[in-house]
């Protein structure tokens, strides 16, 4: 993402800090400057208008939250529809922590410039059901008429990673849930004609294939032998709505640690390269092509793989892009780019 400073003292930030580790003032991030201001007297006023500290301050939100808004609560936090409880705290730290990943997703599809369109203001818009199986209650992970609901068992470390072994799978992290199902959220949305519709067909698949039967044949059968040729993952060939999800859920780990290697003043020198070059201080790669960016992430993306062998952890990115993935995500990089429009935050 960005770099991020510390408005006092200019020390490097996170974006989930609520205060500078080095002059310890009390900070607090703006979505629409997608940067940090100062909390000196409980308010900042930015361009006029008054915002105060999100009301869920106390559960680690660092957004502001506009003074007119009715709610005292962040963008991020108004989208979330339902959540634990009051007196289950326990689910309510795992709440927490969700939360910041929730941040990050919605801190990132503003910068790609994506549409946003809250359930509170339109029927079917954006919402978050931000549920805990812990606290007894059956919950699925998934999408449904722009409802995403995720389990926040799944910020705890074992509960997570029992999964991922148990499921067979190279990742699995709570921010690559919220990519995933947001990734069918925007489908619907940014396949906006019958022309991308069929695009996205022959890309993917028919999306009005028996969903059921899909995840009966998946979970009875598993994924083809030669899934690799084809898909990003295995799950992706369960249904092509799980192929066009998991492939969008890949252009956000892309452009997003992109973006993060870009703040940080990473350049690319690999011979492959032709010389030096910066990678798009952004991670919003303008172009009409998607070459550069999978070409900017294949020498990253090494990087970042044997930095982690260095420490004797597994690969950033264990995945491999090949044609056919790259022609998917071609296509969502189109689509990306097409909607160039941004919420009032």
């Amino acid at each position: 993402m960005t770099s991020f400073r510390c408005p006092a003292c200019r020390t490097s930030v996170y974006i989930e800090s609520l205060g500078c580790p080095t002059c310890g003032r009390e900070i607090a991030y703006q979505p629409d400057r997608a940067a940090f201001f100062p909390l000196d007297g409980g308010t900042v006023v930015i361009d006029g208008k008054t915002w105060y500290p999100c009301g869920n301050r106390h559960w680690q939100c660092n957004w502001l939250a506009p003074a007119d808004g009715g709610s005292g609560l962040c963008f991020s936090c108004r989208l979330t529809r339902r959540r634990p409880e009051n007196d289950d705290t326990l689910a309510l730290e795992r709440l927490a922590d969700a939360g910041t990943d929730k941040r990050r997703l919605i801190a990132q599809l503003l910068e790609l410039r994506l549409p946003i369109t809250p359930f509170h203001e339109q029927e079917g818009g954006l919402a978050f059901d931000l549920l805990s199986s812990h606290s007894g209650e059956n919950v699925i992970i998934g999408h449904a008429n722009g409802v995403i609901t995720i389990d926040l068992a799944e910020s705890l470390d074992a509960h997570r990673e029992s999964l991922r072994v148990r499921l067979g799978e190279a990742y699995r992290t709570m921010l690559g849930h919220f990519r995933h199902e947001v990734g069918h959220y925007y489908q619907n949305i940014l396949c906006s004609d019958e022309e991308k519709w069929a695009e996205c067909r022959e890309l993917f698949g028919d999306e009005r294939a028996s969903y059921q039967d899909s995840i009966a044949r998946h979970y009875r059968l598993g994924a083809p032998e030669d899934w690799a040729k084809a898909h990003i993952s295995e799950y992706a060939t369960m249904h092509p709505w799980e192929d066009f999800a998991e492939t969008f859920a890949h252009y956000l780990h892309i452009t997003g640690t992109l973006s993060t290697a870009a703040a940080a003043g990473v350049e690319l020198r690999e011979s492959g390269v032709g010389g030096t070059r910066e990678i798009e201080p952004t991670g919003v790669y303008r172009e009409p092509t998607v070459d550069r960016l999978l070409d900017d992430w294949h020498w990253a993306s090494f990087m970042f793989n044997k930095v982690n062998r260095s420490m004797g952890a597994r690969d950033l990115y264990p995945f491999d892009l090949v044609e056919p993935v790259t022609r998917k995500l071609a296509f969502v990089h189109r689509l990306v780019l097409a909607a160039d429009t941004r919420p009032d935050v």
